[in-house]
């Protein structure tokens, strides 16, 4: 078991690197300039400015230069900088935006709460509806229960978030009242203000992935149901509650693990339309905004946060499976 998530763990870290590498060299070695994008759209920077604007970003050393002193400044912080434009950047050092030279570690420090309440309710609501759904439809196959669920799974899947959100915001806050308009709240301020302004967005973002994950776990309960094992528990005169519960989940719950690892990775790399409907100020929208006024400090901070989730998500469900079905061990 050690063994085998000691060599995950190396993997993990190499795609890693990859990453940001890769990353780097897309928004600092590819444009001619990137202290060009300081100036604003249209405008021409004067030699002058352009010089004194690379000595306060960190910008007039070579490439390779810039990237090891990046990754430095990440585990233990940086000066940006030299001579009077020398500012210090503590760890974790993401450097400065291009934009309101804000450091990019505080703007992710800002926005991440907000994706990570969105996205953690909505998991709880898309985990427990969908594989509930789909697991009862399953062991209930034909019946009225079974195809109300299928049909539930069909109107979730083929609506998009551009609509259900929107639907939710009329249906609750303008035609009814009961819900006010969505505004933030961190959870250390107000717990009860933070849940309620995010019961939408949760439902919203849950609803259509729960029936995603009710059709799959209904495909892959029923796929089980027909296996020699089950019906060798069944002969062998088992309850039905442990021939369901202790070995057709069991092995049913392993391709669900994966995807709602993946997916739970995604969108903590940020969920741009949900938080842009509800009017959030999230990852997503961060990112989203930075791409869209070329902040590359900020644009690259956001993608490699992502791929860390991505990364992590993936690891942590190699670690659930090895301890779902001892098999994976062996591979």
């Amino acid at each position: 078991m050690l063994r085998f998530l000691v060599k995950k763990l190396l993997l993990a870290v190499g795609t890693l690197v990859t990453v940001s590498v890769l990353t780097f060299g897309l928004f600092f070695a590819v444009p001619n300039n990137p202290a060009e994008l300081m100036c604003g759209n249209g405008k021409v920077c004067s030699p002058e400015r352009l010089e004194m604007i690379e000595r306060r970003m960190g910008l007039d050393v070579p490439v390779v230069q810039q990237y090891g002193t990046f990754m430095k400044g990440i585990f233990v912080g940086r000066t940006v900088g030299q001579g009077e434009a020398a500012r210090d950047c503590p760890r974790p050092c993401l450097g400065f935006s291009f934009r309101n030279d804000e450091p990019v570690s505080r703007i992710v420090g800002r926005t991440l709460p907000v994706t990570l309440s969105l996205v953690a309710g909505a998991a709880v609501v898309w985990l427990l509806i969908g594989v509930s759904v789909g697991m009862i439809s399953a062991l209930r196959r034909g019946t009225v229960f079974d195809r109300m669920a299928v049909g539930f799974s069909l109107v979730g899947a083929s609506m998009p978030i551009l609509l259900f959100g929107p639907l939710l915001l009329i249906v609750f806050v303008y035609e009814t009242g009961w819900l006010s308009y969505p505004r933030y709240v961190p959870i250390t301020e107000n717990p009860v203000a933070w849940a309620s302004a995010m019961i939408l967005p949760w439902l919203a973002l849950g609803f259509l992935n729960s029936a995603s994950y009710a059709r799959l776990s209904r495909a892959q309960m029923l796929e089980t149901l027909t296996e020699d094992f089950v019906r060798t528990a069944r002969a062998k005169g088992l309850p039905r509650s442990k021939v369901y519960g202790r070995h057709a989940l069991r092995a049913a719950i392993t391709p669900i693990v994966t995807i709602a690892g993946l997916d739970l990775g995604t969108y903590l790399g940020g969920t741009v339309i949900t938080e842009t409907i509800f009017g959030f100020t999230g990852l997503g929208k961060a990112s989203l905004n930075a791409a869209i006024n070329l902040d590359m400090p900020v644009v690259m901070a956001t993608v490699l946060l992502a791929a860390v989730f991505i990364v992590v998500a993936n690891v942590v469900v190699d670690a659930l499976y090895a301890v779902i079905d001892p098999r994976v061990r062996l591979g």
